[in-house]
């Protein structure tokens, strides 16, 4: 019997980056793309690598373009690192594995680097498949806490709960990473938000390449160690935005909803260094009536449109800037 998997894409829509810093974040998934494992029992434990993890390469120009797009590994040590964890979380727990073995496969749709959260829906899928084949059961609201410790423990990655909470939830959920409660419990306080309440929502995204992941954020997080206090007070001014947004989606206030999107972006702007594309994303977007802000570190954008008619100027403005509109399936 074959076992397959899949966790999607995410878009962070209120409140990011705060959520690696305590603070508060709005996110829904994006069954646009998704993230496939495939597993089934065989007599050796085997991962098969996809073309990415193959130190194969038409030339040097190819090899370049390979590193730039997928770092110096490709997605194999998240799929050993996952495997890892799952393993000594059974062991903490007490939780016996059958003596039997595997071949895993992955297969993923997400675009790269362009901050739809790719590689955590691999890590997700493939806890997913690994609880499956063993039979075991992990509760709902750790799940998140232990595929971060994947990237953050294992692998080195600068990351937050945000991605996984919302690719092991789905829909649409609002996040508080209190420190109080996140340094007792190991996790957020997660409150799901019903999507029918979503107004008319677009991502866009650069098809061109983007830079590695886990990079982006670096700088932010040593300003934050180090305690300077325009990082933190711009962080927790942009937490405070997801508590406005959940308000502002139960209520159907749209239009503060809108406001809120923009203010996001333009006070993340205010501590980080944004390259001129994705300036150029938000500018062509905001220039066609919509709002605009990151979906993740960069590379895509999500945002607000009113009708038809602006999602027509959407399309036609991004593809000039060699980008793509979608609408996301949130359902």
């Amino acid at each position: 019997m074959i076992i397959e998997t899949r966790a999607f894409a995410r878009a962070g829509l209120l409140g990011n980056p705060s959520d690696g810093y305590f603070g508060k974040t709005i996110s829904v998934i994006v069954k646009n793309f998704g993230a496939q494992i495939s597993l089934y029992e065989t007599p050796e434990l085997h991962i098969e690598p996809r073309d990415q993890d193959l130190n194969i390469f038409k030339n040097v120009y190819d090899l370049v373009e390979s590193v730039n797009l997928t770092g110096y590994y490709g997605a194999t040590r998240l799929v050993k690192a996952a495997i890892k964890k799952f393993v000594e979380y059974c062991e903490e727990n007490s939780l016996r594995l059958s003596s039997k073995n595997f071949t895993i496969r992955y297969h993923s749709s997400i675009p790269r680097q362009i901050g739809l959260a790719g590689s955590s829906a691999i890590i997700t899928a493939t806890f997913r498949a690994l609880m499956q084949f063993y039979e075991v059961k992990i509760p709902k609201e750790q799940l998140p806490t232990i595929i971060l410790s994947v990237e953050a423990d294992e692998l080195g990655i600068n990351a937050g709960l945000q991605d996984r909470v919302i690719q092991v939830y789905e829909g649409c959920v609002y996040m508080d990473f209190d420190r109080a409660y996140l340094e007792k419990t190991g996790r957020g306080k997660y409150e799901i938000i019903d999507p029918n309440l979503l107004p008319q929502l677009y991502i866009a995204y650069k098809i061109d390449l983007g830079k590695i992941s886990g990079t982006v954020l670096n700088n932010i997080r040593s300003r934050f160690d180090a305690g300077e206090k325009l990082t933190i007070d711009t962080l927790n001014e942009i937490a405070s935005l997801a508590e406005k947004g959940k308000e502002a989606i139960l209520n159907k206030d749209h239009a503060k909803l809108f406001e809120l999107i923009n203010l996001n972006f333009d006070l993340r702007s205010t501590i980080m260094k944004i390259s001129d594309s994705n300036k150029q994303l938000v500018k062509v977007a905001r220039n066609c009536g919509a709002s605009a802000k990151f979906t993740g570190s960069g590379g895509s954008i999500i945002g607000m449109y009113t009708d038809d008619e602006m999602l027509k100027k959407l399309v036609v403005a991004m593809k000039s800037v060699n980008a793509r509109i979608i609408k996301p399936y949130i359902f």
